[in-house]
This record gives structure tokens, C-alpha cells and sequence, in this order.
């Protein structure tokens, strides 16, 4: 039985969740001006590196008195030495609906030793936040990049709280309003919503956070790569662009560039626009088709960046081989890359709906994701 394909193609099949989609506008040229083969601690490594944070503060809206930091090791870099600085303090409370929600709990469970409290969903859900005790330090993980669910809002956070909250918001900055008075430690990487180069993350510390770090001292020893305090008093310098080690003068232009790309935009409102219309034409497409639905079970948690699905039909005798195929189909035919399920997520789609993914690309991809799954329902039954 022969399938016919449709006639329109997506301009940029990229739909990975990353390394994500680059912006629209975004060619090499525009990174000429990067200061390559120049020492970052130089005069014009520091005006950039301190133009990446100024232009991060100025489209997230962040505090003037929050400090925002460029680390290494990406997203997980940031994530790793908050929990490392911080931690020990006080009662912890671990929140897990994901992959790297579960890895933040291995951490402060098996590496640090640290007697937590741990609440977790299935993916699909989160867990129950009025049962959350923000008078404890709270770590979770905003946007579910590999569940495709996200924290509300921060209502449940309390005002007057005595402990810290730490968020992974690494799929959620730069596509979703974050309540920065209910946050006290936030990071990111470049290469997820705006698309930038790997390896960089971006630590976040409220003044209540910088308190923490001034006046606790863990009882285990930190490396010096997640060292933020000297002599007792935070090391400001990182907080100014001096990085803690040498950082990607390439990656740093390409990040500048990203953010100029972002306020041409329309800033953040722009970009959750953006977001929410290429979640939206998904939505559009579950509604019309039965065998397809999203992995979040509350409309009120579904992400608008990591968007992940299920195929719900019946005839689908193996879920995951089913999944894979289609998958594979559309990545045969170059009109969708990189958009299996996380390997530790049930069998599914995900695909990217950040900012930076055009809704035209996404409406001509839906067509084909159709095509694939009816192809490869033809296909399953002749081979039975």
C-alpha cells in the first residue's frame, strides 16, 4: 500500500531538543566579530562575557540585585555546584518528574549523603506542590525537558520562606515568565531555548542565596570549578564575567548574537508568543487526530518548549519499536531530526517549540508526522 507523501517540506527540520534550533536569522557571519585568539581576561573578552550577563538580565527581567553568572559544564555545571555550595544547611526537599529531576536526586542522595525528602510523578505529571515545605531547600527542575511538563506557576513558594529553592530552568528561561522573587538559584544553558553553543551555563543567586554562601560552609570539600566563595565572601569577579575558567570567545558571540536576535523579537514576550504559538498548532493537531496525544496529563503543566507525545491507537502492537520508526521515518525523509523520546521516557515524540522554531516549519512538519504514522501502520500490518 502506497502512502503519499505530502507535497510541502519544513524549511528547517530541525526540531531537536537539544542542542536546539538556531535563530531564524542566524548565519556565520554574524559571529565575525567574535574575539578569537583573545585572552577572555583582555579588556574586550570581559566587555563581552559582561555584555552576555547585562543582555541575560535585561530580557529575563532579573533583579538589578540578583547576581547572574557564567559557569562551565553547561546547564549541569550550574545546577551541580549549586547543589555542592549550598546544600547541607538546612531539611532538603528533592522534586523529580523527569530524567534530570531523578539525576539531581542521585546527587544529593548517593554523592552528597544528604537525609532528603524525595517526591516524584510519572512522567507525564508532577508532583503535589501544595505538599512542598519551602521552609526546607527545595531543588526541582522547572520545565521537564524529556517529560514535556512544567511547574505552573510559583504560587505554592512562600514569600516569607526560610529555605532556598533552586531551579533547573535550563528549557524554560527565555521561553516562560519566571517569578524571579520565588527563586533564589536558577540556571540555563545557551543551546537550549535560544539556541546557542554548548558547554556554557548561566548560575542565577537571589541575595538570599549569596547570604547562604557567605555564612554556611559545606562539610565536604569543593573543587575549585565549583568554588564561589573566598575567605568567606562571594567571589564577585564571577558575577562580572571573570569565568572561573576559559570560556569559548566563539560561543560567547554566538550567544550575543542570540540575544540580539531575541529583542529583535520582541524580548521575552515575543519569544513565549512564539513558544506558545508552535505549541499551539501541535495542540491543534492532537485535537484532529486520535491516534496522538500529549504526554502531560494537565493542560496546565504542558510545556511550550519540550513538547512530548504518544501514540495512543490501538494497532500498535510495540510502543517503543513503533515509536522509533516513525521517528526514523521522518528523519530518513529530512523533514524532522532529532525528535525520538528520551531514552529513559516512554515511547514518544518530543519535539522542540522554543522561540527560535518557526510555526510554519512546525505546521508543515505535522502533515508528515501524519504520513509516518500511517505508513508505518501499513507497514506493521503486512508484516503481521
Amino acid at each position: 500500500m502506497t502512502i503519499d507523501q505530502p507535497a510541502a517540506r519544513p524549511a528547517n527540520p530541525r526540531f531537536s531538543s537539544g542542542p536546539c534550533a538556531k535563530p531564524p536569522t542566524f548565519n556565520t557571519d554574524a559571529l565575525a566579530d567574535a574575539a578569537l585568539g583573545r585572552s577572555h581576561r583582555a579588556a574586550i573578552g570581559k566587555a563581552k562575557l559582561k555584555a552576555a550577563i547585562d543582555g541575560t538580565r535585561e530580557i529575563l527581567g532579573i533583579p538589578d540585585d540578583y547576581r547572574i553568572g557564567i559557569v562551565p559544564a553547561s546547564d549541569t555545571g550550574a545546577v551541580e555546584m549549586a547543589l555542592w555550595s549550598l546544600l547541607g544547611e538546612r531539611k532538603v526537599e528533592m522534586l523529580a518528574w523527569e530524567s534530570f529531576g531523578a539525576g539531581w536526586v542521585t546527587d544529593v542522595v548517593k554523592q552528597l549523603k544528604l537525609d532528603a525528602e524525595v517526591k516524584t510523578a510519572d512522567y507525564g505529571e508532577i508532583v503535589d506542590l501544595s505538599t512542598v515545605d519551602t521552609d526546607n531547600d527545595v531543588v526541582f527542575t522547572w520545565n521537564g525537558t524529556t517529560s514535556g511538563v512544567r511547574v505552573p506557576d510559583g504560587d505554592w513558594i512562600a514569600d516569607d520562606r526560610a529555605g532556598l529553592t533552586i531551579c533547573d530552568a535550563t528549557s524554560a528561561a527565555f521561553a516562560q515568565d519566571l517569578p524571579w522573587d520565588k527563586l533564589d538559584v536558577t540556571t540555563f544553558s545557551w543551546q537550549k531555548v535560544l539556541g546557542g553553543e554548548a558547554a556554557h551555563g548561566m548560575l542565577i543567586l537571589s541575595p538570599r542565596a549569596v547570604a547562604r554562601l557567605e555564612s554556611y560552609t559545606p562539610a565536604w570539600p569543593l573543587p575549585k570549578i565549583f568554588r564561589l566563595t573566598k575567605g568567606g565572601k562571594l567571589i564577585e569577579g564571577i558575577f562580572r564575567g571573570e569565568t572561573i575558567n576559559t570560556p569559548s570567545m566563539l560561543a560567547v558571540e554566538d550567544y550575543l548574537n542570540a540575544l540580539d536576535w531575541a529583542r529583535s523579537a520582541g524580548g521575552l514576550t515575543g519569544l513565549i508568543s512564539r513558544a506558545n504559538a508552535n505549541t499551539k498548532a501541535i495542540a491543534d493537531f492532537t485535537e484532529l487526530h486520535d491516534w496522538v496525544d500529549f504526554l502531560a496529563q494537565d493542560p496546565a503543566t504542558l510545556s511550550n518548549t519540550s513538547v512530548c507525545l504518544k501514540f495512543t491507537d490501538a494497532r500498535i502492537a510495540d510502543g517503543a519499536t513503533f515509536a522509533k520508526a516513525v521517528a526514523k521515518r521522518l528523519d530518513t525523509e529530512g523533514v524532522a531530526l532529532d525528535i525520538g523520546a528520551y531514552r529513559d521516557a516512554p515511547p514518544g515524540l518530543r519535539i522542540w517549540c522554543g522561540g527560535t522554531v518557526e510555526t510554519a516549519d512546525i505546521a508543515a512538519m505535522l502533515p508528515w508526522l501524519e504520513w509516518a504514522f500511517n505508513a508505518e501502520i501499513a507497514a506493521q500490518s503486512q508484516a503481521a
